[in-house]
């Protein structure tokens, strides 16, 4: 938004390492969610392929001769750039014949089909997902938690953190849209709906040219939202569909195509199970966790307000685990990790799962009260000792991600840290 003061994202340095790494860089990840804002600030000149009053000149040079769109000041912006998807194909012969990294940035809201790009661009165009704002971007998180430092050995922790739960209410229903933050709540509120209400009526059938029936993707979505942080099967999202609105039935394949689309404009964004070496064969479930990318999409196709989620508050709780989701998964890309979760058959389980690319990892449990910090204390304990650290490493610690004020290490080695307190 014009005029708006720009806060700094983590991406923005994982931009600048990327750029003197690789030819080019593409920054992917939902609408709203700031790509081009900080795509700009690290570009030197730009070509926006969305602009109305020039669209139609673009597409006619990318089919005509698509190296005319790519000339300008190093790095250059190609925002949108799915419009055309042979820039893909241009872009990495150029980068081949400059020969020099950081030559241009591409950012992309929705992936294209697989056929409409004829080279994977590896080696040449690195890819950076952008997520929207963790609440340590926004500043609603003081940061004096490290996640890096942690892994690092830093594991005696002593903080506060000033966000209260209904801070906490009001950040995730307001969601991490940079054009939402510092808004009055009540518009903040509507930015969420009416990101929601374009994907339901446009998003989702033009990623792909193929229509969906808007009532059908709007109680797939809303079946996703009461099933937010849970492994629900394509089958219990199917049932659940049809117990809260019979006329909007939907098949099993019709819900993998729709979810396909979703995952296609960055909507849905479900965590895989973690597989670790196990001192018992006890199976692990590999079931994934359904996430949207954020989770105030879940609130909005809800019509949920910050005060009717203090009310629901066992509902507030996994979306408050979803909220974590997000952010861990943002400090992670930052560290050069990934994000899972646990679960065997013995119901063991682990809300996250942070491991890092060298080996090092750490089990994470969400709880957003206090009472549960026992048991997930003792969980922790458990995973522990089930894993074969002759096979893997220790971990490199256990955290209890919390809504609370204090971060602390407990007695037992456990750290208890408020999610308003952490970062990268």
């Amino acid at each position: 938004m014009e005029g708006r003061r720009y806060l700094k994202r983590i991406a923005d340095r994982l931009l600048q390492e990327r750029l003197r790494s690789s030819g080019a860089v593409l920054i992917e990840g939902p609408k709203w969610c700031g790509k081009t804002a900080t795509a700009t600030r690290a570009s030197k000149s730009q070509l926006f392929m969305q602009d109305p009053d020039m669209t139609v000149s673009y597409l006619s040079a990318a089919d005509t001769k698509p190296s005319l769109l790519l000339k300008g000041e190093t790095p250059r912006l190609l925002d949108e750039w799915q419009s055309a998807p042979i820039l893909w194909d241009a872009v990495r012969f150029m980068v081949d014949q400059r020969g020099k990294p950081g030559q241009f940035i591409l950012t992309g809201s929705a992936v294209p089909k697989d056929d409409a790009v004829q080279h994977t661009g590896t080696g040449r165009i690195s890819r950076l997902m952008m997520r929207p704002m963790s609440l340590f971007e926004s500043l609603e998180s003081n940061g004096s938690v490290s996640l890096k430092s942690l892994f690092d050995g830093h594991i005696d922790v002593e903080a506060v953190s000033d966000l209260s739960i209904e801070g906490i209410a009001s950040a995730l229903v307001r969601g991490g849209w940079p054009a939402s933050i510092g808004d009055d709540e009540s518009i903040a509120l509507r930015h969420a709906v009416d990101y929601v209400e374009a994907i339901i009526n446009a998003d989702i059938s033009r990623v792909d040219g193929v229509e969906k029936n808007p009532a059908r993707v709007r109680a797939l979505m809303r079946s996703y939202a009461r099933n937010i942080a849970t492994t629900a099967t394509m089958r219990t999202i199917r049932d659940d569909i049809a117990l809260g609105d019979a006329d909007a039935s939907i098949s099993e394949k019709t819900i993998s195509q729709y979810l396909v689309a979703l995952d296609r404009i960055f909507v849905t964004e479900d965590l895989p199970a973690w597989n670790p070496a196990l001192r018992s064969k006890t199976a692990i479930r590999s079931s994934v966790k359904r996430h949207f990318v954020d989770p105030s999409i879940a609130t909005a196709v809800m019509r949920l307000t910050p005060f009717r989620l203090l009310e629901h508050f066992e509902y507030f709780g996994f979306l408050f685990e979803s909220l974590c989701t997000r952010d861990l998964r943002i400090y992670a890309d930052a560290i050069d990790g990934q994000v899972f979760h646990y679960r065997d058959a013995s119901g063991l389980e682990s809300d996250t799962v942070v491991c890092l690319n060298d080996g090092r990892w750490a089990p994470i449990e969400v709880k957003l009260g206090a009472r549960a910090i026992e048991e997930a204390a003792e969980h922790l304990l458990e995973l522990k000792a089930k894993v074969d650290t002759g096979k893997m490493n220790e971990p490199s610690f256990l955290m209890i991600l919390t809504g609370g004020e204090f971060a602390y290490r407990r007695k037992d080695g456990v750290l208890v840290v408020p999610i308003g307190s952490l970062k990268d």
